[in-house]
């Protein structure tokens, strides 16, 4: 009977949580769900210098925000724990001990400098730097002299020599690295602490790990950790390395190219479905045409057998577009309650709101829509609402509104607006068609001073919805200011 598959998500709490180690936990959580397996994640945190309980609540508080659920591991348990590396040291120098009882790892009492030596040699000499095996087969007197000495020692792996270590990826087929480019490596520190390459591999065996889906860059790491896995008696698992995430200039994806953090995305106002839809598409090559998948769709659909090798490029545009087609999904309400933290923060908007005020926002946010692709977009397309128009000194808006049309418009309009007995869309449409019907003046002569004495710009959505929200006051001290610099 086969095992069921297990995968797991195993961050390092070293910073904020990366927009590519979320792909990665996307990909995980994906391929268990598609199979119905279980997805594990625990916390590798013997990086002791640059680990923090903060950065560990930033990856878990991101993972659930994108909806990545796990059915083992930190905080939710599981037969395996603990799942914290630092908390699992006994364990991990349990297995070194049984290596070394076994012959098949050593004490290396070699200095930093002596290792430093060699390796310049190697170096020179055009070979690939490994260790020479100088404290392979001590007598009990040199050992005994070096701890005299109080020298510390390393704990290296005994790794076959001459042999070729092989295994086939999920992703890049069949690979093989030789033993001889990877020496009697450290398995863990003189202070007791594993290595990451051993930590893994007793972490992810003795938790019952089936598949290890991580980036590219650990693909080195995979023979040391395969040497390991025999050393130990360990089956080996299946392992598939993904492509990195660079950014539009090819280069692996930093600051630089904007926003790095899952965090940051969620702060400027994306939206998590929109996020697991474009983070999924980032080196996965759905059959057919479908780009908008809801997250039912993409367990169904998800295979690591269309994840590509190639690396995949960050394009912000696309990831926009992306956001747009669920805002659009949002219905009035679900909008304004999405984006009134934007507006809060711009300082347009002040609780606590009256129902009155809250319904005129919502005609408000619902009529911007279509100019929002994210949450953070929102206050600069509702500045019109909240923000005097700035001086008219643009040349070109300057030109329009000196134009002899322009005033004669403008003049009527504002005749018309203050005969309006109701001042709603349709009176407005109905009071700008009679103006230009009435002064021979249309199109472009009649909409572009009209709507930069409102805006301060020529284009923007529709007009007369957005006269309506403004009210009769407002607009009407915009189109007699706006006359007035016509005049002057």
């Amino acid at each position: 009977m086969a095992k069921q598959m297990k995968v797991r998500f195993a961050p390092s709490p070293t910073g904020p949580f990366h927009i590519g180690g979320a792909r990665s936990a996307l990909f995980n959580w994906l391929v268990a769900r598609h199979a119905g397996g279980s997805f594990l994640v625990r916390i590798e945190d013997t990086d002791l210098s640059r680990s923090s309980r903060e950065s560990e609540e930033n990856i878990k508080e991101s993972m659930r925000w994108l909806g990545l659920d796990w059915d083992e591991g930190i905080d939710v348990g599981g037969p395996n724990g603990p799942y914290r590396q630092t908390e699992r040291l006994e364990i991990y120098q349990r297995e070194v001990q049984r290596l070394i009882s076994e012959g098949k790892a050593y004490y290396c009492y070699c200095s930093q400098e002596e290792l430093e030596q060699e390796r310049q040699e190697q170096l020179k000499e055009g070979r690939t730097p490994v260790y020479g095996g100088h404290c392979r087969h001590l007598t009990e007197e040199q050992i005994a002299r070096y701890k005299e000495e109080g020298r510390k020692p390393v704990v290296r792996l005994r790794v076959p020599e001459g042999e070729t270590i092989a295994f086939d990826d999920m992703v890049r087929g069949h690979v093989e690295f030789q033993s001889s480019g990877v020496g009697d490596f450290i398995i863990m520190k003189s202070d007791g602490i594993p290595v990451y390459n051993f930590a893994v591999v007793v972490d992810d065996s003795l938790m019952g790990v089936t598949h290890v889906i991580r980036a590219e860059e650990h693909l080195s790491n995979t023979p040391r950790q395969i040497a390991i896995y025999h050393a130990l008696g360990y089956e080996v698992p299946q392992f598939g390395h993904i492509s990195l995430i660079l950014g539009a200039d090819h280069k692996k994806m930093s600051k630089r190219h904007g926003a790095t953090s899952v965090t940051a995305y969620k702060d400027m106002g994306y939206l998590p479905e929109a996020v697991v839809n474009y983070l999924a598409l980032l080196g996965w090559a759905p059959k057919g045409e479908q780009e908008i998948f809801s997250r039912e769709e993409l367990i169904r659909a998800f295979s690591m057998d269309r994840v590509s090798s190639n690396d995949a490029v960050f394009d912000i545009e696309k990831l926009n577009w992306i956001n747009f087609q669920y805002m659009k999904k949002l219905s009035p309400e679900e909008l304004l309650d999405f984006v009134l933290p934007f507006l809060e923060k711009a300082g347009y908007v002040q609780q606590p709101l009256t129902e009155e005020k809250k319904d005129w926002l919502r005609q408000v946010v619902w009529y911007v829509r279509d100019r929002i692709s994210y949450g953070a977009q929102a206050p600069e397309q509702v500045r019109m609402f909240f923000e005097d128009v700035p001086p008219f000194e643009d040349p070109e808006v300057v030109d329009i509104l000196k134009q002899d049309t322009s005033a004669v418009i403008l003049k009527a309009f504002i005749e018309a607006l203050e005969a309006l007995p109701d001042f709603t869309e349709e009176a407005v449409t109905a009071a700008f068609k009679a103006v230009m019907k009435s002064t021979g003046i249309k199109g472009k002569a009649a909409f572009e001073p009209a709507r930069i004495a409102l805006t301060g710009v020529t284009k923007g959505p529709g007009m007369y919805e957005m006269i309506a929200l403004f009210g009769r006051e407002k607009t009407l001290a915009l189109l007699r200011k706006a006359l007035a610099f016509c005049k002057g």
